[in-house]
């Protein structure tokens, strides 16, 4: 497979680009003289494309200071290339055949001679170092606004977009070509301060779709009284006639459980076997740290009858408290105190003998990427679950590079990346236009996408189909009669699973001939496979909130419900762990070999179809008192499919599925 990034070349630059008129006279706007504009190399591609004219907010505040990101190119970007694809491909003499982190970072690593010259530029003109990797792939750094100005021949401006204020260079940055020749990337913008946690907490229904339904969300009494079901269809309740005129609906899921998700997932007379994941480390990338994780998920697993966490089974790298940065654009650490209780209790509950590692970013950019670094860089784990993502794919080209060449190093290792495909559909309400959210659409990682499961009350899965809710509001008039407010399934959309065509990757060897030509068209398309996500037939934890970010101090513990396919991601990445305990193997990179599985026996994969009638449940919020039928398998312009949909990929995973993808060639 070679990776292709289209509209805008991706490379290393030559030294001494001669800069054209435009960026001569750039760069004397700048403090960078027309006489030595020459003497300098140019990244065009370092500019988002959201940073334009027509989002322009003027200058950036002067008062705070910002991070950047220098990325240097792999000295052989070419063969770590080749490398993962022999890694990872069963039909490849090097299949599983995987590099140390040692032998990879003396192979491909940029040298530490470059890597020093670039740490000695920066600190030298002032700007603060936060951290260089081992494999010295990148220098993270902070400075003010006219600090990186000054350094980069730009202006920084603060530019409207996605519902945010981003700060961004309002024209190309450029280095001394001394230090530039050394350079592929350069990130001086903040387009990965939108990246946020993929996860949805029941009842998150976000703002309403109409005037009408916002003065409805002042009522105080249900029209329908909507107990939660442990099982679906404990509690059944009569709503107006719906699809085929049903109106005996189960209520929404009061969060399942982790006896009741191995259940339904098929691993509990495994688990009794001792194949529980032990022997197997499932690492997970968030930022920030829960200060109460270890406690809680200890009181959350003895309410659920389920063994619990010790200092060797879970274990954590994370910064202090007093090094988180960028919180306010990164939705502060009570924002991602959720995610990272969901991944760890959902890892530990579908793989109880598994050990975890918490790897934590000190925020949501270059964080993860230290995070990440420390995991490749001394192969801690070899499954890595990652439940964040951007807002589609309006990253910088050079930032999108910089990333892949970590995924390379993932795959070269033998490291298996696994990411949740996002939470809001196709993106196009937000964006304006269809898009996957990057880093799931990267060719080298493994997206999960999302779908909504009923377990029955004898732990059987009772259905799955694609994750996507709408909500329709049900009224009562003043006779007593139930109506909808409008035609189901409604108008309002209230999450799904991120998926669709890239704009920015051609598409993989491995997905040819599997996945429709009319979706793919020449281009990656995501997701790769699917779990559970929906929130509204979630799965339960238990947390002590957050309640002030700058003590950290927590509340009382509590017991919530949350879905995303920030579930799916760690449920897909314990099971993983399972099977690779019980087979003795090292999965890596699956994606070659899960397409190849499922060319050679599509029998083996779930497929997740539209329902017939649609499934639906009864929910009535706590906040509002307001009552809705929420539809499934209403994912934006996403649709589920027979075979390969951009919902839920080649479908749902299993322990017979994941034993052919670990026994590799077939």
């Amino acid at each position: 497979m070679r990776t292709r990034i289209t509209d805008r070349a991706l490379h290393k630059r030559a030294a001494g680009i001669l800069a054209t008129t435009a960026a001569v006279v750039a760069l004397s706007m700048t403090g960078v003289g027309a006489a030595n504009a020459a003497d300098r190399v140019t990244y065009t591609d370092s500019v988002p494309t959201w940073a334009s004219s027509a989002n322009d907010a003027g200058a950036a505040p002067s008062d705070e200071t910002f991070e950047g990101e220098i990325y240097l190119p792999l000295r052989n970007a070419a063969g770590a290339e080749a490398l993962a694809k022999a890694v990872s491909t069963p039909t490849n003499h090097g299949y599983r055949k995987a590099m140390s982190p040692n032998q990879w970072i003396k192979s491909f690593a940029p040298t530490k001679a470059d890597s020093d010259a670039v740490v000695r530029f920066l600190t030298t003109a002032g700007l603060t170092i936060s951290a260089v990797p081992d494999s010295r792939q990148y220098v993270v750094f902070r400075g003010t606004a006219e600090q990186l100005g000054s350094v980069f021949g730009t202006s920084l401006h603060s530019y409207d977009y996605a519902g945010r204020q981003l700060v961004a260079p309002s024209s190309a940055p450029s280095l001394p070509t001394a230090v530039g020749s050394k350079v592929s990337g350069v990130s001086i913008e903040q387009s990965r301060m939108l990246t946020q946690p993929d996860s949805i907490q029941q009842g998150d229904l976000g703002a309403s779709g109409t005037p009408q339904l916002s003065r409805k969300l002042a009522a105080a009494a249900p029209v329908v009284d909507t107990p939660c079901s442990h099982y679906i269809g404990e509690h059944v309740v009569t709503v107006p006639p719906s699809y085929n005129g049903q109106t005996q609906y189960s209520t929404y899921n009061c969060g399942y459980t982790p006896a009741q998700l191995r259940s339904a997932y098929g691993l509990s007379d495994l688990s009794k076997k001792g194949l529980n994941g032990s022997g197997q480390t499932v690492a997970i990338i968030d930022a920030y740290a829960s200060p109460s994780i270890l406690k809680d998920a200890n009181t959350y697993s003895a309410a659920n009858g389920e063994p619990g966490l010790t200092n060797s089974s879970y274990q954590q790298l994370v910064p202090k408290p007093s090094e988180f940065v960028d919180q306010a654009a990164c939705q502060f650490p009570s924002g991602w105190q959720g995610e990272q209780t969901l991944d760890v209790e959902s890892v530990h509950g579908i793989a109880p003998g598994a050990r975890i590692l918490y790897v934590g970013g000190f925020n949501c950019g270059g964080g993860l990427d230290v995070a990440m670094s420390k995991i490749l860089d001394n192969k801690l784990a070899n499954i890595v679950s990652n439940s964040y993502g951007n807002v589609g794919e309006a990253v910088p080209a050079d930032v999108i590079q910089g990333e892949v060449n970590l995924q390379l190093q993932a795959a070269g290792e033998g490291i298996g990346l696994y990411f949740s495909s996002g939470d809001n559909g196709d993106e196009a309400a937000r964006l304006g236009v269809p898009s996957p959210d990057f880093p799931a659409s990267s060719p080298w990682v493994t997206s999960v996408g999302g779908t909504s499961m009923g377990i029955d009350k004898n732990g059987k899965m009772s259905f799955e189909t694609g994750w996507g809710n709408k909500v329709d509001q049900i009224a009562k008039d003043a006779s007593g009669n139930l109506s909808y407010l409008e035609p189901l399934p409604g108008t309002r959309f209230v999450g799904g699973a991120g998926g669709g065509t890239s704009a920015v990757f051609s598409e993989p060897d491995y997905q040819k001939g599997a996945v429709p030509a009319s979706l793919s068209n020449g281009f990656r398309v995501s997701p790769d496979v699917a779990a559970l996500a929906d929130p509204y037939t979630g799965f339960q934890i238990g947390i002590r909130p957050i309640i002030d970010d700058d003590t950290l101090e927590t509340g009382a513990f509590v017991n919530e419900t949350y879905g995303g396919t920030s579930l799916a991601s760690p449920i897909v990445a314990a099971q993983i762990a399972i099977v690779q305990q019980a087979t003795h193997t090292s999965i890596g990179f699956a994606n070659p070999t899960l397409y190849g599985v499922q060319k050679a026996v599509p029998a083996s994969f779930r497929d997740v179809l539209p329902q017939n009638p649609t499934q639906a449940v009864a929910y009535t919020s706590k906040t509002s008192g307001n009552s809705y039928l929420v539809s499934f398998d209403q994912d934006t312009s996403l649709k589920t499919a027979k075979g390969y949909d951009a919902v839920t990929g080649l479908g749902g995973v299993s322990f017979t599925l994941l034993s052919l993808v670990a026994a590799g060639r077939h």
